[in-house]
């Protein structure tokens, strides 16, 4: 065998070939040694990126919505909303402060929470009623004097009425299948929040929801999961609502390049972040229905956020049509 290799080597120089070192040789070793070794440090650069700078990097979104039949006080009223923080599952304290302290500078004159304070996660659920009252009291800094929240899924999973007592406990009411009028020099429109729309057996009770307004008062809402809006709109009480909040989606939580959303959860996949408009409503006297989506603050599953940073939303009513 050893004659036989040597006449092939003697053959191959004598027509002019040199001899190519096998793929098992260092070099070819040290060729797949150095495109893994890229391809890690492009992991772990994605990983560190997506992980702890993008799901840090919160991003104040401020819009501007037109509410048909707004009374003049409430031109220019400014609201804040805050979702899905998902205490320590990743969202750590000191990140929490920060975002309430961006709440604060912000200087709103109502704020808005919907839903998931804590995380339904295996080995994680149990410490829900800890979690609730550590998040609770961390809001309770809010400098606002109206502040409103109402259940998201993942506190059903724990318990609802175990987090709504931490919120309460707090100094922030929670709406369950209720409404609330807020006030103004005289003049009025109404907040209404529902339960979890997915994880509680009971669909939320829209008739018991209905505030007693007169037809033109403006109507805000609050729900957790943003695709139970079809249902709203087909309902009296939507059909006499202006603007909705929701959470839930995370906006996809990695938004990748054609691809789009990663991360959708069960009713957060057809409206996935930001505005959306409904065509108006016959019964409701011209009113245009409005869906905001906010991206939420925390992270389920993997600590990671891509093309889909972390959200504080205020939106300003306006009376004139923007």
């Amino acid at each position: 065998m050893a004659r036989y290799n040597k006449s092939m080597s003697d053959s191959q120089q004598k027509a002019g070939e040199t001899d190519l070192p096998p793929s098992n040789t260092s070099a070819g070793m040290l060729t797949r040694r150095g495109f893994l070794a890229a391809a890690g440090l492009s992991t772990a650069g994605f990983v560190f990126y997506s992980g702890e700078i993008a799901r840090h990097a919160i991003d104040i979104v401020e819009r501007t919505v037109h509410i048909a039949d707004l009374p003049a006080a409430f031109h220019g009223y400014r609201i804040v909303q805050l979702s899905d923080i998902h205490y320590d599952n990743f969202s750590e304290p000191g990140f929490i402060r920060h975002a309430v302290q961006q709440i604060n500078a912000l200087a709103p004159d109502l704020v808005l929470f919907t839903g998931d304070y804590i995380t339904k996660a295996p080995g994680i659920y149990t410490l829900g009623s800890e979690h609730a009252h550590l998040c609770a009291e961390i809001l309770k800094d809010v400098a606002c004097p109206q502040r409103y929240a109402i259940m998201g899924n993942h506190d059903a999973f724990v318990g609802a009425e175990i987090v709504a007592r931490a919120m309460v406990a707090s100094g922030i009411p929670v709406l369950s299948d209720s409404y609330q009028p807020i006030e103004r020099d005289g003049q009025r429109l109404w907040l209404v929040g529902l339960k979890d729309a997915s994880f509680d057996k009971n669909l939320p009770d829209l008739q018991a929801a209905t505030p007693p307004a007169l037809p033109r008062e403006p109507i805000l809402l609050m729900v957790h999961e943003p695709d139970y809006v079809d249902a709203i709109l087909d309902s009296p009480l939507g059909q006499r609502t202006d603007l909705v909040f929701a959470g839930h989606s995370h906006g996809g939580q990695i938004c990748m390049p054609v691809m789009g959303p990663v991360f959708l959860p069960p009713l957060g996949k057809k409206y996935v972040n930001g505005l959306f408009r409904f065509p108006a409503s016959g019964s409701g006297g011209g009113k245009i229905p409005q869906l905001y989506v906010n991206r939420g603050l925390g992270t389920v599953g993997l600590p990671l956020r891509l093309n889909c940073p972390p959200e504080i939303t205020m939106i300003t009513l306006s009376a004139e049509a923007v």
